[in-house]
């Protein structure tokens, strides 16, 4: 497969491969991540789309774990309490951090975090908890610095957990929506999207004991049936490979009204549904 001169990245669509296939053999073009050199050829070493910027030729795998870029809004689930900081599984390589000053206090207080607060970090976040975080920067050892300095931010409840290919979630300007169904939607850059029942923000800075309740809101049967017809609307995008933004989602959940919530994953319904959704984005361009 031959690559044209022009200065900008490939066809993403004409020019998926496999590994070990021969991307080019003009000697003017460098190898770059996802690719190796042999007798003057280049070759993929990994499955996925070439990519080309300028004389970089690189293969961006179609399948991958979540790499943290600084800014990035993302979901984790609390994985140990340690000293003055907490582990975070973020569906990277390894675990980011989240450190005890990096995160609000109850009421909005701006203080320094004492040994009281350090003896009291379980009743922040404990493990097995889930946070809506943003990544503020990187450590040493490549590992994620979180915070959660925000009033949008912190834990999160009345809702569950859907897991997807990162590389379908885009960075965007915002990455919680309030879908017109009446559920709201944390969409991590990580792969990692949390469905819950709406929960009005000024109902949150009212009572800022709420940012770290365990305790869920009364959530009647109705609101539980589009919770879960969200979250497989959700799981049949990442099934069939549809890009996973807000308006792919409000468009499947509208989609899905004719099929019951448990047949939504069934492979003909699944694939009717990323069908109509896919001629729908082409057509909204």
């Amino acid at each position: 497969m031959e690559i044209d001169e022009a200065p900008q990245k490939v066809d993403i669509a004409a020019h998926i491969v496999t590994p070990g296939t021969a991307i080019t053999n003009d000697p003017a073009f460098m190898r770059g991540h996802g690719t190796f050199s042999e007798h003057d050829t280049i070759y993929s070493s990994v499955a996925g789309v070439v990519e080309r910027i300028n004389k970089l030729v690189s293969v961006r795998p179609l399948k991958q774990r979540y790499s943290g870029e600084i800014g990035d809004i993302i979901v984790g689930r609390i994985t140990e309490v340690a000293s003055k900081r907490w582990r975070v599984d973020v569906n990277s390589r390894q675990d980011g951090v989240l450190l005890l000053s990096s995160i609000n206090l109850p009421g909005g207080i701006q203080r320094r975090k004492s040994e009281s607060d350090e003896l009291q970090m379980r009743t922040f976040f404990a493990e097995g908890d889930l946070v809506f975080a943003e990544v503020q920067s990187y450590f040493a050892d490549g590992a994620l610095s979180l915070h959660t300095r925000s009033i949008q931010y912190g834990k999160l409840r009345n809702g569950t957990l859907v897991t997807a290919f990162p590389q379908l979630v885009p960075r965007s300007r915002s990455h919680f929506h309030t879908l017109p169904c009446g559920v709201d939607v944390v969409l991590g850059v990580n792969g990692y999207i949390w469905v819950s029942k709406h929960v009005p923000a000024s109902k949150v800075e009212a009572n800022a004991e709420l940012i770290y309740s365990d305790k869920n809101e009364p959530i009647s049967d109705d609101e539980r049936e589009v919770i879960a017809r969200v979250a497989n609307c959700i799981q049949l995008l990442n099934r069939m490979y549809v890009k996973i933004t807000d308006t792919s989602i409000i468009f499947a959940y509208d989609a899905s009204v004719a099929h019951p919530v448990k047949d939504l994953l069934k492979h003909d319904v699944a694939v009717e549904l990323a069908h109509n959704v896919m001629a729908y984005l082409e057509q909204q361009g």
